[in-house]
């Protein structure tokens, strides 16, 4: 696996839920269709735990999470940007999701949840903020974010 075939398995879930409205319903189809033991779940799981072990993922670090952006948004993924972060028992930073986010759950600890969540799939929609936060072990978080928009809030104003 390197950034293209992983680029190639990103565009084939983008271009199924491209247009669709980051909402509730959105976040049930993806985890009724591609939640865990799905193939393509399976294969961007794996892609991750490559990815990061070879070191073009999560190639940054920062207050105890290892994280990067792998794919800037663009045709290819239909508008969305990837990002993961790799966490391990911890709260990061605060920020807010101009167009939503979409995050793929992956514990690599049996029971880490991220923001309560077990693995699967988390939407937030537009206008939506959080401190991301893994408990109960390590996960790798995988964000989509349509046009690659993010907002971190700054330190001490939220």
């Amino acid at each position: 696996m390197d950034v293209t075939g992983f680029q190639e398995l990103i565009a084939e879930l983008t271009e199924k839920i491209n247009g669709e409205p980051l909402d509730a319903n959105l976040e049930a189809r993806l985890n009724d269709e591609f939640g865990p033991g799905s193939p393509l779940y399976e294969a961007i799981f794996n892609a991750c735990i490559k990815g990061t072990e070879e070191g073009w993922m999560c190639n940054r670090e920062a207050a105890g999470i290892r994280y990067g952006r792998v794919l800037k948004a663009s045709d290819a993924t239909h508008g969305f940007s990837v990002d993961v972060v790799d966490m391990d028992n911890v709260i990061g930073p605060h920020h807010a999701h101009p167009n939503g986010e979409i995050d793929m759950i992956m514990p690599l600890t049996k029971d880490a949840a991220f923001d309560s969540r077990p693995a699967g799939w988390c939407v937030y929609g537009p206008g939506s903020a959080h401190h991301p936060t893994v408990t109960q072990g390590r996960a790798l978080v995988l964000y989509l974010l349509p046009q690659g928009a993010i907002q971190f809030t700054p330190a001490g104003a939220n």
